[in-house]
């Protein structure tokens, strides 16, 4: 039953946060920046959310510098967007999971070339 809610609150704070960078943040620092995705944890305590931006290690730091910034500021519209009795502590990582993906695409399609060869 807790895992139910864990995955329906931690869906609606992926929603939230998405349209908190997008509409509420006017940091220019911020750049093209998608949330992938939300672990909470059982307590709702923390929640770790995970970032897509699109740049190089420049732009992702950046982004990421400001949205620690602007984590007090997500961390109350939370809490009158959805609330909560205790808003989870927000913790911002970037999720690298897209780039792996398409690196193993790479090598997959140099080694197919080098097949048919």
């Amino acid at each position: 039953m807790a895992k139910i809610r864990t995955g329906r609150v931690s869906e609606q704070i992926k929603k939230e946060i998405s349209l908190l960078i997008q509409t509420e943040l006017k940091d220019p620092r911020i750049g093209f920046v998608t949330v992938t995705g939300v672990d909470l944890t059982n307590d709702l305590s923390q929640a770790k959310i995970y970032l897509s931006v699109f740049g190089d290690d420049e732009q992702k730091n950046n982004s990421l510098k400001a949205l620690h910034k602007a984590n007090g500021f997500m961390r109350s519209e939370l809490g009158k967007r959805i609330k909560f009795r205790h808003v989870p502590e927000l913790i911002f990582k970037i999720d690298e999971s897209i780039e792996y993906g398409s690196r193993i695409e790479k090598i997959l399609t140099e080694i197919d070339t080098k097949d048919s060869k």
